[in-house]
Formats: structure tokens, C-alpha cells, sequence
């Protein structure tokens, strides 16, 4: 069960990227959503995986703004 737990959280994250958003207000609630949905499916913290989620999703995107297109 831990194996699906994780396997489910990399692939929201992989589609929370994939998605970036035009402008750094969309990046961060893109990246909250996928946290907290994340979160919702394993059964962790929303709040804190929304936190985490987003402010991971806007530092990827403000890196790699080529990847994010």
C-alpha cells in the first residue's frame, strides 16, 4: 500500500508540472491543488501538501520557465 501511495503522489506531481501556468499566481495555485490532491488520495495533510505543492510547483517553473510551456 506505501508503494501506491507514492507512486500516486509522483504522478499528480508529474502532472502538476507538466501544467505550470502563465503567471506565477497560476503556478503556485496549479502546484497547491496538485499538493493538496495528493494529500487527499494517501491520506497526508492537504494543507500542508497544498503549501508544499505550491511553492515547489512556482520555484520549478521560475527555473525551468522552458519546461513549463
Amino acid at each position: 500500500m506505501r508503494y501506491f501511495k507514492i507512486a500516486t503522489i509522483l504522478v499528480i506531481s508529474a502532472g502538476s508540472l507538466a501544467a505550470c501556468g502563465d503567471t506565477p499566481l497560476e503556478q503556485g495555485v496549479l502546484g497547491a491543488g496538485a499538493g493538496a490532491g495528493a494529500a487527499i488520495v494517501t491520506g497526508g495533510n492537504a494543507k500542508t501538501a497544498a503549501v508544499i505543492g505550491g511553492l515547489g510547483n512556482l520555484a520549478y517553473c521560475q527555473t525551468y520557465p522552458s519546461r513549463c510551456n
